[in-house]
């Protein structure tokens, strides 16, 4: 069943003073229950295009059904977790993520129960009175996820979430990403520029063209879960992506030295 479509999205910048091209005629199909990363040369609109589906910005022209209805502003159906967390460092962990819930109108009990079975799927129960400024960085994306999670969304969006990790911390999340998504059943919508990471988490990667991008090309990837870095046979979808990107990275450098 499709879950999401986004129909010839164009989206235009002004740059000093000129209209600039960020996507042209983005179209994608999300089926429910997908796992669906996004790789592309840097500034290539991945973010962008990520914000427009969240309902954060508006496309120039094309649309986004859900469900088969358009949508055009930010809904609790669709949640974003961000490269930083974004959470209130002067709220307890427990408090982050049930604040959601609480905005909704949830009853204490109810958003207090839903909260506690989301950090302990995120191994971060004994945290919950902890205040968020006494994580480290890789707590905290925990934090933001189980957040994300609580709020039951339709679509979890993701705009690299694990790029400020170290390795190690980045390596141990994936792992849990791909073990929360196969019980949750979440289609989920990933941004990143690390294609180890497409291909550990995907079961689709859409590769985007350099500016102004387009889809280039859809690869499939169909492996045993949980996926680790260091499994020799996801080497050959690794190379399959970077081949696709090289020639957008190239043309993206040479835009950069006009």
């Amino acid at each position: 069943m499709t879950k999401l479509q986004a129909k010839n999205i164009v989206k235009h910048f002004d740059h000093n003073g000129n209209s600039v091209v960020a996507l042209d005629g983005i179209t994608l199909n999300v089926e429910e229950g997908d796992f669906v990363c996004i790789v592309g040369p840097s500034g290539c609109g991945k973010s962008t295009f990520l914000n427009i589906i969240a309902g954060l910005e508006q496309p120039d022209s094309g649309e986004i059904l859900l469900n088969g209805k358009p949508i055009s502003e930010t809904g609790p159906d669709r949640t974003m977790v961000f490269q930083e967390g974004a959470l209130f460092p002067w709220l307890k962990v427990i408090d982050n993520v049930e604040f959601g819930l609480k905005m909704a109108g949830i009853p204490k009990d109810e958003r207090r129960e839903i909260s506690r079975r989301y950090l302990d799927m995120m191994q971060l129960t004994k945290f919950a009175d902890s205040y968020t400024y006494q994580l480290s960085t890789g707590m905290k994306q925990r934090v933001a996820i189980a957040r994300a999670l609580a709020m039951d969304p339709e679509i979890l969006l993701m705009d690299e979430p694990f790029a400020a990790l170290d390795s190690q911390t980045r390596d141990l999340l994936l792992v849990e990403l791909q073990l929360i998504w196969e019980r949750t059943k979440k289609t989920i919508i990933f941004v990143t520029h690390n294609i180890s990471e497409s291909v550990i988490l995907g079961n689709k990667v859409e590769i985007f063209k350099n500016r102004p991008s387009k889809i280039k090309k859809e690869i499939i990837i169909d492996y045993r879960r949980p996926r680790l870095t260091e499994d020799a046979n996801l080497q050959k979808y690794y190379h399959e992506i970077l081949q696709e990107l090289k020639s957008e990275v190239m043309a993206r450098s040479k835009d950069d030295l006009k």
